[in-house]
């Protein structure tokens, strides 16, 4: 008798909402390169290593992508986003952080971003133009300039995207 094959565990992945004292009402955003997502909007991120905490992932995320030191590194936030049409499932853990005063970001990662820019979180793309991770965050009604965590009462942890 043969096995049946084991659908993959999800991944474990670090978003990072980036903030700046220069840019009021900002987060930074990247433009996705590659076979998941291209096209689409994103925040700086990555997988959590082995031993890593949340946040030393998100700076470190956030330096090696877009060469931006963070200070004041939080817990923003956590989605669960599943696409199956793409074999994608991952759990997110969204962090906030603020680049340091007058640092700009620089794309270090060209091959998987079309590069960086500040962009007003009254003013983003529509869902359809957004990452998984930050269109479930939107989706839950986070908001990175207040402090509260009203955005996940009544959060099942469940976004089954298209």
């Amino acid at each position: 008798m043969g096995e049946t094959a084991q659908p993959p565990r999800p991944g474990i992945g670090v978003g990072v909402v980036v903030t700046s004292p220069a840019h009021p009402n900002c987060v930074l955003l990247g433009k996705r390169k590659g076979p998941v997502g291209a096209g689409t909007y994103q925040l700086p991120g990555g997988h959590l290593e082995f031993g890593e905490s949340l946040a030393e992932c998100a700076a470190r995320e956030t330096l090696e992508e877009a060469e931006l030191r963070l200070r004041n590194v939080r817990f923003a936030s956590a989605v669960n986003s599943v696409c199956a049409a793409a074999r994608y499932h991952y759990v997110t853990v969204l962090m906030k952080g603020e680049a340091e005063p007058g640092a700009e970001p620089r794309n270090r990662e060209p091959e998987k971003n079309e590069g960086w820019e500040w962009v007003k979180w009254d003013e983003f793309p529509p869902a359809d133009q957004l990452f998984w991770a930050l269109r479930c965050l939107r989706e839950q009604g986070y908001n990175p300039f207040t402090e509260e965590l009203d955005h996940l009462k009544g959060y099942t942890g469940s976004h089954q995207l298209a």
